[in-house]
């Protein structure tokens, strides 16, 4: 498998934003941000800690309501949707949170099971187990199907988390900090599973992320969020040979060479 992002030519867009600005009390987080981001591709979004980041996904999944600014997700403006409407989008979205968000008291095929028994009522048992057996193989774990959460390590939870958005076959993926607390190589695995659902699923997917290698090996395009607004879109490289000390003084900090 090619272990970097797919190129993504031109597409259907299937997030669209514009002006967005979004407060808390005094704090202003986002100040104005537009992007645009195509069917199959995947955009890292780079901050420090309390830029806007988490925020931003919360706000394109509906979790939260923006102050000003348009979120269009799949042609659909998010703000102006009924809550039943918001319901159907969000089961086309796949949400793969920092602490993967397993239920503790639940297997692992239980866990995988949880979003289709409650989402698709018309499906039979056996549908459900073929659907589980599929989705565990495709993350690379189904020797853990009888598995507890607590039996599995930090890297086998993240892949059970990403497994679960995935057997609701989303058309975009939405990654929280997907490589945070992991070891080198359990990282590799991580990206490596991004680049596969990207290739496996054609699924969209924005990656919050501090992890430059991450951004580098798994982005058709990188972004950051600087003082509330985002800077243009570039590749990797784009984004980092560029004279500006935010940039540089980030990869500075945060970049692990993985040559």
């Amino acid at each position: 498998m090619d272990t970097r992002a797919i190129n993504i030519e031109s597409g259907e867009t299937v997030i669209s934003i514009r002006g967005l600005k979004k407060a808390f009390d005094n704090n202003i987080v986002l100040r104005g941000i537009d992007i645009d981001m195509l069917k199959g591709e995947n955009i890292a979004v780079l901050g420090r800690s309390g830029s806007g980041k988490s925020v931003l996904i919360k706000i394109i999944s509906g979790l939260l309501k923006q102050d000003s600014g348009t979120v269009k997700v799949l042609g659909q403006e998010v703000e102006e949707l009924t809550e039943e409407a918001l319901r159907e989008l969000r089961l086309k979205i796949g949400f793969s949170f920092q602490s993967s968000a397993l239920y503790d008291s639940m297997n692992v095929k239980e866990n995988l099971a949880f979003p289709l028994v409650r989402n698709k009522l018309s499906l039979t048992q056996k549908e459900i187990n073929i659907a589980v057996e599929s989705v565990l193989h495709d993350v690379g774990l189904s020797q853990t199907i009888q598995q507890m959460p607590s039996e599995l390590s930090g890297g086998q939870r993240k892949r059970i988390g990403i497994a679960r958005t995935l057997i609701m076959k989303p058309e975009i993926m939405l990654y929280d900090e997907p490589t945070s607390g992991l070891d080198p190589m359990t990282c590799i695995e991580i990206n490596n599973l991004i680049i596969k659902v990207q290739q496996q699923y054609n699924a969209s997917a924005i990656i919050i992320t501090h992890d430059l290698t991450c951004a580098k090996n798994t982005a058709n395009k990188v972004t950051m969020i600087i003082d509330g607004k985002f800077l243009v879109p570039g590749s990797f490289e784009e984004i980092f040979n560029a004279k500006n000390t935010n940039t540089s003084s980030f990869y500075d900090y945060n970049f692990i060479n993985s040559k």
